[in-house]
């Protein structure tokens, strides 16, 4: 599935991702009214309008990007109708050949950990057959417990040639209070992103590893030598846009080849018709908005690139 990634990268010549990562306050009334005329204002509602949102956004800029990435908080707070529109919006996101990264945040260990990664990456068996659960292409892993959580994730990205996204250096201003900390001379960051380049060189891909990891755009100096620390490691950058990440923060995520990273942004894109920039198109027109938010998006990071 890597490899599938870098080839829709290099297609698409945008190194960036999509958070579907919806609130109901993004979105926009129109949506909610017919929902709710259905199925009343009740969490099959809820579901419903976050669904339609979501396959909006999907159509206006599918064309445009390779991947997607649902944030499974964002659904479950709606309980199972919005695990149900989680699943249709992976399902709906697979058919538009868009790699799916599942942001679920996993972090246990043994069989718990096991039925975790079962379920959005691999296939349970129920009798004689096998079925997938969720069926996402990659997920995101907190490795807060060691090798003894991260291992059965790969091992059953091993068997379905799926990947992970580990937490190294996350973006939130607090990061620091455990992330930073000083182990033996150097950060703990710096740790945990060796022990993902080792947990990566078992499962590789053609020229990057299934096993990436999630280091924040409003750190770059810290991505500068992360980059170093695991050069085989995709790298998954969140914080891009309304969490103050820009283009020219991010080229030391990439490697000279102009792979190695990919560039998430959520609100700034999805409820792009919420700012200044973006106004004119109206709620009605919230999935242009998007669209032109992709589209500039690609701009600052592909200028940045090529003004290194």
């Amino acid at each position: 599935m890597i490899n599938k990634l870098i080839t829709k990268i290099q297609k698409t010549n945008a190194p960036i991702v999509v958070g579907l990562d919806p609130m109901l306050n993004y979105i926009p009334k129109h949506i909610q009214e017919k929902a709710f005329a259905e199925y009343g204002e009740t969490l099959e509602g809820a579901a419903e309008a976050i669904w339609q949102y979501n396959k909006g956004i999907v159509d206006a800029t599918y064309d445009l990007i390779p991947a997607v990435k649902p944030q499974i908080a964002m659904y479950e707070q709606f309980g199972i109708p919005g695990m149900i529109a989680y699943k249709k919006t992976v399902d709906y996101c697979k058919e538009k050949d868009l790699v799916v990264i599942g942001d679920i945040k996993r972090g246990d260990i043994g069989s718990t950990s096991a039925a975790y990664a079962t379920g959005h990456l691999g296939k349970v068996q129920i009798g004689s057959k096998k079925y997938a659960g969720f069926d996402e292409d990659f997920a995101t892993v907190n490795p807060y417990l060691g090798t003894d959580g991260v291992k059965p994730f790969v091992d059953v990205c091993k068997e379905e040639n799926k990947g992970l996204f580990i937490l190294v250096k996350t973006s939130n201003p607090s990061s620091g209070e455990f992330q930073d900390r000083i182990i033996d001379g150097r950060p703990l960051y710096e740790w945990v992103g060796e022990k993902v380049a080792e947990w990566g060189a078992d499962h590789m891909g053609n020229s990057y590893s299934y096993i990436g990891a999630v280091v924040g755009a409003t750190y770059p100096e810290m991505g500068k030598v992360l980059r170093k620390i695991m050069p085989k490691t995709f790298i998954l950058v969140p914080g891009y846009g309304a969490q103050g990440g820009k283009g020219a923060d991010l080229v030391h995520f990439f490697n000279e080849d102009g792979l190695g990273a990919i560039v998430n942004s959520s609100r700034g894109i999805i409820a792009a018709y919420k700012q200044e920039k973006y106004a004119s198109f109206g709620e009605n027109g919230y999935a242009d908005a998007s669209r032109a938010a992709v589209k500039d998006m690609i701009e600052d990071i592909s200028s940045a690139l090529n003004n290194r």
